[in-house]
């Protein structure tokens, strides 16, 4: 696959953003590269394309795999896994915004409400210090809480909440005229 100059410099970009956001390069490249495909890709498509190893190739598909960012599909007359890309940006968000949670979050509660149990049994832990603890539970808390709420939100209503940005303070008692 013959990539345009345009597209080659979109899938470079994904990759250093990628790295940024704590992904391997070439895992955001693939992505990036899957997502702008006519059609399905096989490994060998992909190695060819992007010049990296088929072992990386095959690791950073198997990542993507695990992050429900790519689905394995197969073509009539070719033995070979072939792999797509969700293709709806909102659902790409949600997803990785979904899988981030679960990986990232979820575990820091965990160990915050952990900390918490026994910050409280602890008397060598300054009581400063077990309420700055419980200050971070409970912005997780309730990042986890929103998370869920809007999760359930269809992609048309977020965005309509997202285009009306920070103007939907206005409705909210207390809050600044000004916004």
């Amino acid at each position: 696959m013959n990539l345009s100059p345009t597209a080659q410099k979109f899938v470079l970009h994904w990759g250093e953003m990628g790295t940024r956001w704590g992904v391997n390069r070439t895992v955001a490249q693939i992505h990036a590269l899957l997502y702008l495909a006519e059609g399905p890709l096989s490994a060998d498509d992909i190695v060819e394309t992007l010049g990296v190893a088929r072992s990386n190739v095959s690791t950073s598909l198997k990542e993507l795999q695990s992050w429900k960012l790519v689905r394995v599909t197969h073509v009539l007359g070719d033995r070979r896994d072939h792999f797509t890309a969700l293709q709806d940006v909102w659902e790409i968000f949600r997803v990785i915004l979904e899988e981030r949670k679960r990986r990232e979050i979820d575990p820091t509660l965990s160990l915050l409400r952990e900390c918490a149990i026994e910050g409280s049994q602890d008397q060598e832990l300054p009581d400063e210090t077990l309420a700055r603890m419980q200050t971070v539970l409970d912005f997780l808390e309730l990042f986890s809480a929103s998370f869920e709420d809007y999760q359930r939100l269809p992609p048309q209503t977020l965005q309509k909440m997202l285009k009306m940005g920070g103007k939907v303070a206005r409705f909210l008692p207390g809050t600044k005229e000004g916004i």
